[in-house]
């Protein structure tokens, strides 16, 4: 028997307000570690440019902004059609002194347009895909002078995909755990781990899952505000027995581009390389990304 639409939309609400209450730790370290940043990096010698490139690439910055990205899949496993994912996603701070919450929290929600296979021939049709909510919580130990920062929280999956083949039709709700270090001026590297699990579905055809995700990031600023990274591809693992496992593999490059009286923009461009898949009938085999971030230092006092 499948719950009826509004129930499991208040179970995942009433989730959302249970991990916002749980958070009753002081985080005042984290805080107050905040404006130490930009003295941090100049007496280490970052620039400017450098600094906000880690930013632009770690999933648990303080910096507002709103990224876009399309990521394009000519070459796929079970099928001849070209696939494609255009996401828009936001990152919305809320710091300890102007939050209910004693902690810093992350909101990053986000949309995608996904073009997917009719068949195994080359035709396609592009429809929504379902909505995801990351909600991290800034853990204020071992604090940001360190360079390691962790973050924790739950992370949400809505079955809004407007055909059945887009997303998952079920609602979805499971842990994030993130850390990254940001020690070494030039260098970002860290992992973001996240593994939703459906508690409700929108189809009695929906099948139960439990899956894995872990993204590896690793970033090296280089000069004139260009670098390097390999920071877009997530591992995935079904808990389930045969379920899918894929293991891609990217490196890409980007440039931060800061103006004057202008929001800084980070340009990227990204390749994707399917290195190990078990039990995924279909699946990318390469792919190119292009993504461009804006953001808003001026907002981070939120």
């Amino acid at each position: 028997m499948h719950a009826s639409p509004l129930r499991p939309l208040a179970i995942t609400l009433l989730i959302a307000l249970l991990s916002f209450s749980a958070a009753t730790a002081r985080a005042d370290e984290a805080e107050e570690n905040e404006d130490d940043d930009d003295a941090v990096a100049a007496a280490s010698g970052e620039t400017k440019t450098q600094k906000l490139a880690r930013e632009f690439s770690d999933p648990l910055t303080t910096l507002p902004q709103i990224f876009f990205q399309d990521a394009y899949t000519p070459e796929n496993y079970g099928t001849d059609a070209p696939t494609n994912r255009t996401i828009l996603r936001a990152i919305v701070p809320r710091v300890r002194k102007f939050s209910l919450l004693p902690l810093v929290q992350l909101v990053r929600p986000s949309v995608s347009l996904v073009t997917i296979p009719k068949n195994k021939g080359s035709s396609t049709r592009t429809e929504f895909g379902d909505m995801q909510l990351f909600d991290a919580f800034v853990l204020p130990w071992p604090g940001r002078k360190s360079g390691l920062l962790m973050a924790a929280g739950p992370t949400y999956v809505f079955p809004t995909a407007t055909y059945k083949t887009a997303g998952q039709r079920s609602w979805q709700v499971g842990p994030l755990f993130g850390a990254i270090y940001k020690g070494v001026p030039w260098l970002l590297t860290g992992f973001l781990i996240q593994n939703p699990i459906s508690f409700a579905y929108t189809s009695s055809e929906s099948q139960p899952s439990s899956t894995l995700f872990f993204q590896p990031i690793v970033l090296v600023s280089v000069s004139g505000g260009w670098y390097v990274k390999s920071a877009d591809s997530s591992w995935t693992m079904g808990w389930r027995e045969h379920t899918a496992t894929m293991l891609p593999v990217s490196f890409g490059i980007g440039r931060v581009i800061v103006r004057e009286g202008m929001p800084p923009i980070n340009l990227s461009v990204s390749g994707e390389w399917m290195a190990y898949r078990q039990f995924a009938a279909a699946a990318p085999q390469t792919t190119v990304r292009f993504g461009m971030t804006m953001a808003f230092p001026e907002w981070r006092p939120w």
